[in-house]
């Protein structure tokens, strides 16, 4: 609904149905992106703990959350949110780049078909699911420049019917769209704008003239890989400047502790993937 002049305009925040993947083999065996450094040790213990705190306030604030059992040998499957693509209770599965990632794909098909979805696309292209798909109301932004090829665009768009603009990333710390960018609601979003290339960059501020804006130091904290319902909206602790510029524009920031997964190369969003029923509010 409008708010009065001056005021942020008032949100609602709109249950979820999620999908999560405890961490229970992660680790950092293999560096495939910036933030992974084999050698410096991780708390699997702490990592557990900050992954439950993420689940339990999922719950805590309305959303269904379900599980899928992480597979051995497949540390990253924790991050579900690059398991596949569910729009309008259609999925398009995941094909990943890099060879230790690959067999997750399949891993997630498989969890959706036993669930029931009949709707279920195996990825010509590949492409890294959320993590580089993200649907914005009527369309979905979708980067390319390091994971997800720019021929998964098209496919995407056939499979889902809807409108899918390419933007390319270009700074290797955020390597997937879901860490330079994130939907808060409906057309809204926020994004880090030196992750684009220019063109990417010109084609947001045309597109999004009243995104909210993020600094270096933000990003890097991981603050636009966040998970918004339309009012809460669920970040990196650490990514305080952002959280002050939401709560300016009527959102609720919630800030969590997800250090020890970002050793991996994630955080909130990563860890959660949105499964969006056919009737699900654009």
């Amino acid at each position: 609904m409008p708010a009065a002049d001056g005021a942020p305009p008032v949100r609602r925040a709109r249950p979820r149905r999620l999908l999560m993947c405890r961490p229970t083999t992660f680790e950092v065996s293999y560096a495939i992106n910036p933030w992974m450094d084999p050698s410096v040790p991780v708390d699997a213990a702490r990592a557990t703990a900050q992954w439950e705190q993420l689940y339990r306030l999922y719950l805590a604030l309305g959303h269904s959350v379900e599980l899928i059992e992480a597979r051995p040998g497949l540390p990253d499957m924790v991050y579900a949110a690059n398991g596949a693509t569910v729009v309008d209770g259609k999925v398009l599965g995941a094909r990943f780049r890099n060879a230790e990632r690959a067999a997750e794909g399949e891993a997630y098909l498989d969890w959706f078909r036993e669930r029931g979805f009949t709707e279920i696309h195996r990825p010509r292209h590949i492409n890294e699911g959320e993590g580089d798909l993200l649907t914005c109301g009527d369309s979905i932004l979708a980067g390319y420049g390091f994971r997800t090829a720019p021929e998964a665009h098209r496919e995407a768009e056939e499979v889902f019917g809807r409108p899918v603009i390419g933007l390319e990333l270009v700074d290797p710390r955020f390597y997937h769209l879901d860490t330079a960018l994130a939907v808060l609601d409906g057309k809204e979003i926020m994004y880090h704008p030196e992750a684009f290339a220019p063109h990417s960059r010109a084609l947001l501020r045309r597109l999004f003239p009243d995104a909210v804006l993020v600094e270096r130091a933000d990003a890097e904290a991981f603050g636009l890989n966040a998970m918004s319902d339309g009012y809460n909206v669920v970040l990196p602790q650490a990514a305080r400047g952002v959280a002050r510029q939401l709560a300016e524009r009527g959102f609720h920031p919630i800030g969590v502790d997800l250090s020890e997964l970002l050793k991996g190369g994630g955080s909130v969003k990563c860890c959660t993937l949105e499964l969006r029923p056919a009737d699900a509010a654009r």
